[in-house]
């Protein structure tokens, strides 16, 4: 019945081949049409999961309520504290009235509150540290307060001279600060420029990475009609950035990381090499196909048949799910794979049939008649094979089984409609040789031979292979299928590394003060968390205590801090003067002493007499690179000797805003101890914060709960596959034993594929686990078209039409697929390097194993 009804559809298409070609072109053409407007690709990898799961909807209410996902974080990066300071202020204060780009500008960890309270957040010993080191350093401070220049500093060096004199300091604790001085004096003089850090010279501990960052909150106006819906803001960002000339200035450097970024890179990333992808596979896909069929003719039906298909399949796709997402884009690639297997398939067919009637009416008909049932049946497997996704949670691959699977019914249907009726119309001419592999005569004979060691063999192989799943690895975290050479992602693990940022940090919402505090209590026993942070860390413990101090401090500090005059700046010659006259001091003191501290003095004092006998605009430049972080400084002091009792009430609401919402929803966030790059780090923490409070939330939470969904989808898919594939051969075949000889092959290459992944180190993740549906969509396929050539009664089939049409169907796919693998992004190349694995083991197991496992058929044919 099924051979009858395809014979009949294509007697209908190749008779009326021109109304036929022309309403496939229309139908191609209103696609085309379609897919230019409504087409759209959601790079957020966050919706590629079920928005209906208890800890998606969890997620999805922490976005809507803080609003996290739709922020760009710019990190500010200059060579000194000071410097990133001054670069982030300037950048802050020139977009912050830009409403056009943006809703809001917020500096992060500074602005007024941070730089006034500071010192409430330090520990009471340590401010009691700082306060009672004011004393001391007054007479610097007021001698560099009132002359900010060379002559100032110059001056505040005598005076610490003449505390080694006195005594009160000893000169070998004077190493570093020299040491750093003499640093900065002698890179300008050898290198024409310097920088120089005033709090680096006061700190006890070298300066991390951190101490020189600034970060700046921004949420974008996004375009959500174009392709990268931040791109106006962010290139915002960047041109402010340029028209300040930060890097020239400030020697500092904004990077952009966040939601609205990574999305955008990601995009780019997908999109980069895209056509040149493309091309390179259109023109391989042509040599081989002109290595199947050896004709023009034949081949421009496939082709033109192919892109048919193409066009409507990704319109009636995008009429389905709306916008294609980062897994569901890769339909494209599988239809040109797997599409063009129907028209090879059907196109040798006839190439053979044509061979033996030299009609072309009748060898079109014969092609039909004998690659119904196969053709049929492998669309109905290889659709079904992605359509078993539709019920799984693991929305991103549910949609490509969606698109895939009705694609492969349109691929098999224009293969038995617009196929013949280009061939039909083409008319190409007769074959002069059989269409087969007859140099393959001794592969069939040693297959036949030796069939009961091959299967036995291959069989043992698979079996021992099985204690490798056990090291099969699942990648979890998605950031592994990013580009790690974008901006946006670099920058985001660059701040990983600091558990301060809270990259990793999983989050827990409450609508209770109260419980916010029991939340908070609970998890710092955790062992697994380093720090536990809500809004309530933003109220300093032990204020009376600290205001103290620092009010004590600011009696002595504020009048060297707020001098009642400040010198007129001094001429160069002052200068000079100011600069021998403390090299000479320098040498005194240090004498003929040996100790580092007279070492460092005497490589200042060199330093400077080298300063002080070069040209004016040298010394312009060192006292500018001295000074300029000495104005920050001491504003910075200023504003740190103002601190006021803090509060929740007096906390700033941009601050309060994100940490609680005005519905009163509170969030309290843990931060990973050990390792934050490491999976199974991230993993015992999401384990050990979830088992403390299940409803948990966000980075690492979420990205455990995904890869659950995911292979939790994928294990329901695989088996309601095999279970669906299966019934479609029970009621084709309708013996158990031959559905079986094409499902045992399958596993096998199934099983193979998995051992040599782990081998090979290749472990699975979100984007390459697609590989699996389509090996059962591919492998059944294959197989198909050897169960039913052997139930016909055909012999060798190595040497026949189907092997050249399984063989360059399946170079076809390859080259299809091995196009994702050359793809800059990540994600995309893992899966086109499984894919590619598993069609290599997928065509051994029909063309090796197949074969020896069918033996002779029941009833030997033609």
């Amino acid at each position: 019945m099924l051979t009858s009804i395809v014979v009949s559809i294509v007697k209908a298409c190749t008779r009326f081949a021109v109304s036929t070609v022309l309403i496939a072109l229309i139908l191609a053409i209103a696609a085309g049409f379609y897919t230019a407007r409504k087409f759209e690709i959601n790079t957020d990898i966050n919706t590629l999961i079920s928005p209906d799961l208890d800890w998606r909807k969890r997620d999805i209410q922490f976005d809507d309520a803080f609003d996290r996902d739709r922020t760009i974080l710019a990190v500010v990066e200059g060579p000194t504290p000071e410097l990133t300071n001054s670069a982030s202020a300037a950048l802050d204060q020139k977009l912050a009235g830009d409403t056009k780009h943006f809703e809001s500008v917020q500096p992060l960890g500074s602005g007024e509150f941070f730089e006034k309270n500071g010192l409430l957040f330090l520990p009471v010993p340590e401010v009691a540290r700082l306060t009672n080191q004011f004393g001391s350093a007054a007479p610097l401070i007021e001698i560099m307060a009132g002359d900010p220049s060379l002559r100032g500093l110059t001056g505040a060096l005598e005076t610490g001279l003449a505390g080694i004199k006195r005594g009160q300091v000893k000169l070998d604790s004077t190493e570093r600060p020299f040491n750093l001085i003499a640093q900065t004096v002698e890179n300008v003089l050898n290198n024409g420029s310097g920088t120089f850090s005033w709090r680096e010279l006061v700190s006890d501990k070298p300066l991390t990475d951190a101490d020189r960052r600034a970060f700046i909150e921004f949420k974008p106006i996004l375009d959500f009609n174009a392709l990268e819906p931040g791109k106006a803001a962010t290139d915002a960002i960047r041109q402010a950035a340029s028209d300040l000339h930060l890097a020239g200035e400030y020697g500092a450097r904004v990077r952009l990381t966040g939601p609205v970024p990574i999305a955008n890179e990601e995009f780019a990333t997908v999109a980069d090499g895209a056509v040149v992808n493309g091309i390179g596979t259109i023109l391989v896909v042509l040599f081989i196909l002109w290595m199947a069929l050896h004709s023009v003719k034949i081949i421009s039906a496939v082709f033109a048949n192919l892109f048919i298909g193409l066009s409507i399949t990704t319109a009636v796709g995008l009429w389905m799910v709306g916008s294609l997402n980062l897994l569901s884009i890769a339909f494209a690639v599988l239809f040109v794979g797997l599409g063009v297997d129907f028209g090879i398939q059907f196109s040798v067919r006839y190439r053979s049939e044509r061979f033996k009637s030299n009609d072309l009416q009748t060898a079109l008909e014969k092609a039909a008649e004998y690659s119904a049932v196969p053709l049929s049946l492998a669309a109905m497997a290889t659709a079904a094979g992605f359509l078993s996704f539709l019920p799984t949670d693991y929305k991103g691959v549910s949609e490509l089984g969606k698109i895939a699977g009705v694609g492969m019914l349109v691929a098999f249907l224009s293969s038995i409609t617009v196929l013949p009726a280009l061939l039909s119309l083409l008319n190409p001419p007769g074959e002069k040789e059989p269409v087969g592999y007859a140099f393959l005569a001794p592969v069939d004979h040693f297959l036949e031979k030796h069939r009961v060691g091959i299967i036995v063999g291959t069989l043992l192989i698979a079996v021992a292979g099985l204690p490798l799943l056990y090291f099969l690895r699942f990648d979890f975290n998605p950031i592994n299928l990013r580009n790690a050479k974008v901006e946006s992602i670099a920058t985001f693990l660059d701040l990983r590394r600091d558990p301060n940022t809270g990259a990793n940090a999983i989050n827990v919402m409450t609508n209770s003060e109260a419980d916010a505090k029991k939340i908070e209590a609970r998890l710092e026993k955790v062992p697994e968390v380093l720090r536990v942070m809500s809004l309530d860390s933003f109220v300093p413990e032990e204020q009376p205590e600290k205001l103290k101090l620092i009010a004590q401090g600011a009696k002595v500090l504020n009048p060297a801090l707020n001098p009642e005059s400040i010198d007129a700046p001094p001429s160069d010659a002052e200068n000079v003067e100011a600069l021998k006259g403390t090299a000479d001091s320098l040498r005194k003191t240090a004498g003929d002493a040996k100790g580092p501290g007279a070492v460092a003095s005497r490589r200042l004092a060199d330093a400077l007499s080298r300063l002080a006998d070069s040209n004016q605009s040298v010394r312009d430049k060192t006292q500018a690179i001295f000074v300029t972080p000495l104005k920050v400084v001491l504003d910075q002091l200023k504003n740190a000797l103002q601190a006021q009792p803090v509060s929740l009430k007096t906390l700033p609401a941009d601050l309060v805003r994100g940490w609680k919402t005005k519905d009163g929803l509170t969030r309290v966030e843990a931060q990973p101890r050990g390792d934050p790059n490491d999976n199974d780090t991230l993993r015992k923490f999401a384990g050990a914060v979830l088992a403390a409070e299940p409803n948990a939330i966000g980075g690492p939470v979420s990205i455990l709960k995904s890869g659950d969904t995911v292979v939790k989808a994928f294990i329901h898919a695989g088996l309601t596959a095999l279970v669906v594939i299966g019934f479609l051969l029970w009621l084709t075949l309708r013996r158990i034993t031959d559905v079986l000889l094409t499902l045992v092959p399958l596993l096998v290459a199934g099983a193979v594929t998995m051992e040599i992944c782990v081998l090979i180190g290749l472990p699975l993740n979100f984007a390459n686990i697609v590989a699996l549906p389509l090996l059962l969509g591919v492998g059944v396929a294959f197989k198909i078209y050897y169960v039913t050539a052997w139930r016909a009664g055909k012999t060798n089939l190595l040497q026949s039409s189907l092997t050249r049409a399984i063989f360059f169907s399946a170079m076809t796919t390859a080259t299809a697929f091995g196009s994702l693998w050359l793809s800059s992004h990540p994600g995309t190349a893992s899966m086109g390097k499984l894919l590619a694995l598993s069609l290599l083991t997928t065509l051994a197991a029909v063309l090796l194993f197949q074969p020896a496992l069918m033996g002779k058929p029941r009833d030997v044919g033609e």
